[in-house]
Order: structure tokens, then sequence, then C-alpha cells
């Protein structure tokens, strides 16, 4: 796969489109676009209403942005439409716009708000978002999306013909409506006329379109994606050759190549290895083990930002290996889960190895967290905490379903160390566990001189799963990714139907395994 596309510039093109989930750090540019496009009609949403938005439905608020300036959005809820009905207003099926009104286990995906900006009108961003839309109502098994829609014409022709007579000019295209035309294209139907859906709107008289779009796939047998549990979840793992790097962005650049192939292949998890950004030690003006893990160190706000950035622009989760953080003068181990709306999670790694502690001066965090995801519950744990089984046992008391553990080993007792804990792991606790290493030899960069490393998916062992408990695993020391689906409906019916229950059989009334440090 060619890497052109990340080494231009991104000033060598006129525009650089990307479009994404809203998150709250959007909202100036959002208020910026919205008092342009509506400066005749209120202008912006206040903060509050943003913010709420946001909280209450994330996957409901979408952008177009163009290097980093949002130039286009949309605004969604997900209602109960029966509790409205067809004579409602704005006001009333939007909450006022705070989507205090959002249902997960609603039928109807309700549009909220829809803008461009006028600069970028004619590049059919509009059409983008109205795409973005129809997907998100198939994906969530939604019967249809509806919205009111403005006639912001009709005012110009209001003392000739009614609303009605002015729709059906629109419709044989005797008229054009900027917004009921560019609708009607996209595949809506008008259902009716809504009367005072929003007084102030002085350009369509305070009239509005009640707009359809059904949805084909719509299947009344199955519940809402937001009202049932992840069925499945495509994973991929990166096995990263160490190499010589000049700088951050050329490492960036590797790091770019992996997630654009995993991305093109529809996975919802790209998983790197431990310390994966260890080349980079090499460019510590000091040869001093010590002196160049701390300067590593220094790198790694620039790459999570970076790989935030990546997880949002090729729509997939990242877990960004491991890197080193400095806090309050003190060095840890640090996986990030960077998701693909722009939230990031955070896994210290609470047991640093003796040579981590004694060589790097390294600390252990103290916390340990399961992670929500947009495909299921997920855990982490790096390298060595793998080795000590009351953390998996911790974090599948919360019901995480996939185990990530990025590991970085040397030799091969090292790693079956790592694997061998892992493929237990996965038995004990009736989960994946998924881990991903790094291969290849930097000779002049102290204690990464050599690696040894497969990458590899365990199971359950059970007859549902693969003889070998062994989802799939790489050829060693190869650099190459790894690709599974994970089926998730196989670890419920495990935990009823196995021929063994270690979640059901575990006796409670005897023992425990208890977290005493801080939540």
């Amino acid at each position: 796969m060619s890497d052109d596309k990340t080494s231009n510039p991104a000033n060598e093109t006129e525009h650089l489109f990307e479009l994404r989930h809203l998150t709250l750090d959007d909202f100036e540019g959002i208020k910026a676009l919205m008092d342009v496009v509506y400066r005749n009609n209120g202008g912006a949403f206040t903060k509050k209403r943003y913010q709420a938005q946001i909280n209450t439905f994330a996957d409901g608020q979408i952008c177009i942005e163009d290097k980093g300036r949002v130039v286009a959005a949309a605004f969604s809820v997900i209602v109960d439409y029966e509790k409205f009905g067809d004579k409602h207003t704005y006001e009333e099926i939007t909450g006022d716009a705070y989507i205090s009104t959002h249902d997960p286990k609603g039928d109807v995906l309700y549009g909220v708000d829809f803008f461009v900006d006028p600069e970028y009108r004619g590049l059919r961003l509009g059409r983008r978002l109205y795409e973005a839309r129809k997907e998100l109502c198939r994906n969530l098994n939604l019967k249809s999306i509806m919205a009111g829609g403005r006639i912001p014409n009709y005012s110009r022709y209001a003392n000739e013909m009614t609303p009605f007579e002015y729709i059906e000019q629109v419709k044989a295209k005797e008229i054009h409506d900027p917004t009921l035309s560019f609708q009607m294209s996209n595949g809506f139907e008008v259902k009716q006329v809504m009367k005072a859906y929003l007084p102030e709107d002085n350009q369509s008289m305070g009239f509005a379109t009640l707009l359809q779009w059904h949805n084909m796939y719509y299947d009344a047998e199955k519940p809402s994606l937001l009202d049932s549990k992840f069925s499945s979840a495509r994973i991929g793992l990166v096995q990263w050759q160490m190499r010589y790097f000049d700088s951050v962005q050329d490492m960036l650049v590797q790091v770019e190549y992996f997630v654009d192939a995993l991305s093109d292949y529809k996975c919802d998890l790209a998983v790197l290895p431990e310390f994966f950004n260890a080349p980079l030690m090499g460019l510590s003006e000091s040869e001093a083990p010590i002196d160049a893990i701390w300067h590593l160190a220094e790198y790694t706000s620039e790459i999570l930002s970076a790989i935030s950035e990546l997880a949002i622009s090729y729509n997939i989760n990242i877990i960004a290996g491991s890197m080193p953080l400095i806090e309050d003068d003190e060095l840890y181990n640090v996986s990030y889960l960077c998701h693909r709306d722009g939230r990031i999670d955070s896994q210290y790694k609470l047991h640093p190895t003796p040579y981590e502690k004694n060589g790097w001066l390294m600390k252990g965090g103290d916390k340990l967290a399961a992670f929500e995801t947009d495909f299921g519950k997920i855990g982490i744990l790096i390298c060595y905490d793998v080795e000590f089984p009351e953390l998996a046992r911790l974090l599948s008391e919360e019901q995480i379903q996939i185990l990530c553990v990025p590991f970085w080993t040397d030799t091969k007792n090292g790693y079956l160390r790592v694997r061998r804990c892992a493929q237990a792991r996965a038995i004990e606790n009736e989960c994946y566990v998924a881990i991903a290493g790094s291969v290849g030899n930097l000779p002049k960069v102290d204690n990464v001189d050599i690696q040894y490393g497969q990458t590899a998916v365990f199971s359950p062992s059970d007859f549902a799963f693969p003889h070998d408990a062994i989802v799939s695993e790489t050829t060693p020391n190869t650099e190459m990714m790894l690709i599974v689906d994970l089926d998730l409906d196989k670890l419920e019916k495990l935990q009823n139907e196995g021929s063994v229950r270690n979640y059901l059989d575990k006796r409670r009334d005897l023992y425990r395994v208890q977290w005493i440090g801080e939540k």
C-alpha cells in the first residue's frame, strides 16, 4: 500500500476533508460556523445545548472539517416517534435542542440541525453528511430518518400560493428551494406540512415540511444496536518491525501506514506493541539507557496526539501500544486507548520488570480499568502484567470480552512467559486475549538490540472455539499484520452452556480477588 498521502504536506492540496464525530472541543468552531449560517435566525446553539448533545448521543453528532476547520455539521437524536406523532414542534421533539428526548430504544433518527459553510456549498458536503446519517440509521436498525425541513424561499411566494402549492412546485422542479430541493434529491419524501414548527423562521413563514427517509433494511424482529449487545468485533494487531527513525514524523508515517491498512479492512480496533516507539531512543544525545528512556518520554505527548487524530480520521479505535510518561518527576509505562470519537483512556503498567525498575527507575501505576468501546468491553494489561492472574480476574468481574496485551520481549523464553500466561487468562476468564509484539534488531540502541515476538489471538478452550484455542497467529519475527473476527456471542453462550463454566462455577463463598487500591 502506498504511503504517498502521508508524505504530502496538507497545504499542497486546496482541501483536506475529514468526516468525523463532533467532540466537546469543537464548540468554538461550531459556534463560529452557526453564527454565519444563522446570522438572521438567532445564531449558534448555546454551549450548554452543544455539550448536552455530545454527552447524550455522541454518535449522532457528526461534522466535516477541512484542515482542522469545521465547515459542515449534522446533529441527530433517537426518539420513540409515537410519543410525538406528526403534529409536533421543533422544541417538543428535540427538547429545545438539548435532546433530552433521546431514547436509545426509540425507532426513528430525528434530524436536529444541519448546515454547511456558505463558502463550501457546491462541494457536495451536505450529501456526505446525509449519507453518514443514513449509514447510522441502518447500523442502528432504526425505521427511518425524519426531520422538520425549512422552506426558506417560501417567503418570496407566500402572497401567490399556499405552502402545499409551493411544495408541489418544488417537487416539479419549477421552483428551487435550497433546503427542500436538496432534501428531496437525497431520497427524502415530504410527509406533510407543519405549522408553527419554528415560529421564528420568517423565511419559511413558520412553516416546515415533515420529511422522511425509509430504511429499507429495517428489521422489526431485530433490536436497535443501542438496545443490544455487540455480536462481533474485528481487531487488527501490528507485529512491528523495529527500525531506525530520524524523527518522530518518520515513525508516525509508519504508524499511519498500518492504521490506514487496518482501517481499509474495517477493523474496529488496531493494537500496537509495547514501546513501539523505542527506536527513537537512538535520538538521545546520551548513550546511557536511563537517559535514553527518559528522553523517549519527551515524545509521548506529540505521538499520542497524532495517533488520536489517526483514530478519528481513519474511523478506528487504536491501542497505542505503550509509551514512557514522566509524571510528577516519575517515569511510568502507559498504554493509551484512542477512541475513534476522540476520547483517550489510559492504563498504566502496574508491574515494571526488574530491569525497568532498576535500569530505568520506572514506577508502577496504581489503577486498573475496564474500558467501554463502541464494539464491546475491553481490558489492557501491558506485557509483564499478564503474568499476574489477579489483574485479569478483576477485569473479568467487570465483564470484559477482549483482553489486549501489548508486549515487548527480547528472547523466546521471555516471549513464552507472556504467551503461556495470556493463553491461561483466556481460559480462566472466558474471554479473548490478543497479544501484539515487536520484532527485529537495533544493534546501536541499548536494550533494544534484539527482539523475539509472535503476535496472536487466543480464545477459551471449548467446542465453539478453535481446537487449540488459538484464533490466529503470525509468523514469528516477521513484520506483518494479523486481522481476526471475534464472535462475542460465543463468550456469553460459553458462560452458560460450556463444558466447564469457570465464571459461574467460581466458589465466591470461599474466596475472592479484591482490589484494595485506588478506584
